[in-house]
């Protein structure tokens, strides 16, 4: 009997010391701590600024009544005539000045004639451009378009993304659409720009 009742004991001992470690590990798993959700949000993208064309020095050639003619001289993007002789030395002592507009703006490849004083063909003693040659809209570069009065970066980028939507400007009524061009810009143009 008594070894009976001790294996009554012992079973007891086991299933008690069984359900107390179910209960101590349901306790358990039921206790533990939610699990933290770290969420990680991205930094809130800052304006970058367009980048803007910076206008390369342009390559003019000086030919007439300067120290130093027929020779091609590397200007900054926006420079006058006055600067093309400058950098060809000057006047010589026979340039005929008066046919010569110092203010005139000069692109890239303009050349610039200084007629002397005993120049007789005034078809060949043609004074320097005053703005250079008609501007071709539908084949001049934003840098271009800078030239015309009352250009700035933005109204050159919007005349070129026009040009790029339709195709092709073929009037000034054309050029009337697009934001920043008005009558009083278009009279300014008048003799300025070409279609073709």
């Amino acid at each position: 009997m008594s070894s009976l009742s001790s294996s009554k004991l012992t079973i007891a001992v086991y299933l008690a010391v069984i359900i107390f470690m179910a209960f101590g590990g349901t306790m358990l798993y039921l206790s533990r701590p939610e699990p933290t959700t770290i969420t990680i949000n991205p930094p809130v993208p800052t304006g970058t600024n367009a980048p803007t064309t910076t206008p390369g020095p342009i390559l003019v050639y000086v030919t007439g009544a300067v120290i130093l003619p027929e020779s091609t001289y590397e200007l900054p993007f926006g420079s006058r005539v006055q600067d093309a002789i400058a950098a060809a030395g000057g006047f010589a002592d026979s340039a005929n000045k008066t046919l010569v507009n110092l203010a005139g703006i000069l692109r890239d490849g303009d050349q610039i004639h200084v007629p002397s004083v005993d120049e007789h063909d005034l078809g060949l003693a043609l004074p320097t451009p005053s703005g250079g040659e008609l501007l071709r809209i539908n084949r001049a570069s934003e840098q271009e378009l800078l030239l015309l009065p009352g250009v700035g970066p933005a109204l050159a980028g919007r005349i070129v993304a026009y040009r790029d939507e339709i195709g092709r400007i073929d009037s000034f009524a054309e050029l009337d659409k697009i934001s920043g061009i008005g009558e009083a810009t278009i009279a300014k143009w008048q003799d300025l720009i070409a279609f073709d």
